[in-house]
């Protein structure tokens, strides 16, 4: 039992990592890793000749049907379920992290699976981000190879329409510098200056009362304003591998801010304060 543990330890990051990005919560990724240990545990280890691929099936499947139960209980179909926030020091990422973040998927990405069908985005996933033939997805996703290869298909026209966000960190932050020096002196014109005409910020229920959605750069700088109070607790850091803000008075992590950065300009923001997420955040790892 000893060398099986180990031998599913080894391959725990991957596994929390394939979860994670089908359910964008480290929680409900962790859960879908203890349920592949579980299973792993009650069967015949010596019989399975692909560990990795065996488990990889595993977590694959609790976390579709983890994503088929969220859509049921969803009260609108389209509401956007924000992925967790992986936070790490601005000078990079800890080795805890690596794995989840690794191929910098980033929010934008997250925003356009979480309006994919549950089918759709783990065929994207187990294809395009961890390389698993489709012969392997098909029977997770109940259907034909050639099905599971038309899944895969439609969701990645959809990334793809997507825009590309700036992949330089040294760019980003450039651009989070100047909103959060605009923001903390309430100059409006710098902060329109920083923002994509069209730029989209959605805050969490936790932040505003109810989830909110601002288009604009007028409206959202407008509301950046506001911020202005608590951007004094403010700074940069790693959030998903991009450059984001971190709030934290009295070193108490309170709220996250993710940006998408598009050609130089800030095409969305995400503010994050939901308590139950952002507790879990040591901020030693921003020291």
């Amino acid at each position: 039992m000893n060398e099986l543990a180990g031998r599913f330890e080894a391959e725990r990051p991957r596994l929390r990592a394939v979860a994670y990005r089908m359910l964008g919560s480290l929680s409900e990724a962790d859960d879908a890793v203890q349920e592949a240990w579980l299973r792993l545990s009650r069967s015949d280890a010596e019989a399975i000749d692909n560990l990795g691929g065996w488990l990889t099936t595993v977590v694959a499947r609790v976390s579709l049907n983890m994503l088929r139960s969220r859509a049921a209980r969803r009260e609108q179909p389209m509401d956007l379920q924000l992925p967790d926030p992986i936070v790490d020091r601005a000078d990079g990422p800890t080795p805890e992290h690596e794995a989840l973040i690794a191929d910098a998927v980033g929010l934008a990405l997250f925003v356009v699976l979480d309006k994919l069908s549950p089918a759709e985005r783990l065929a994207f996933v187990l294809h395009d981000m961890f390389a698993l033939p489709y012969e392997e997805i098909a029977p997770i996703v109940d259907r034909s190879p050639d099905a599971a290869r038309q899944l895969a298909s439609r969701a990645r026209r959809r990334v793809q329409a997507a825009p590309a966000p700036d992949a330089e960190v040294s760019a980003q932050r450039e651009v989070i510098d100047a909103f959060l020096a605009a923001a903390r002196d309430g100059d409006f014109d710098a902060l329109l200056a920083v923002l994509d005409s069209e730029v989209v910020l959605r805050v969490d229920a936790a932040a505003a009362g109810s989830a909110t959605t601002i288009r604009g750069a007028h409206a959202v700088a407008t509301n950046a304003r506001a911020f202005a109070a608590n951007a004094r607790f403010a700074d940069t850091a790693l959030v998903d591998g991009a450059v984001g803000i971190v709030v934290a008075p009295e070193g108490s992590l309170t709220l996250v801010l993710r940006f998408t950065v598009v050609d130089a300009k800030i095409a969305g923001i995400d503010i994050d304060a939901d308590p139950a997420r952002l507790s879990r955040f040591s901020l030693a790892i921003l020291d």
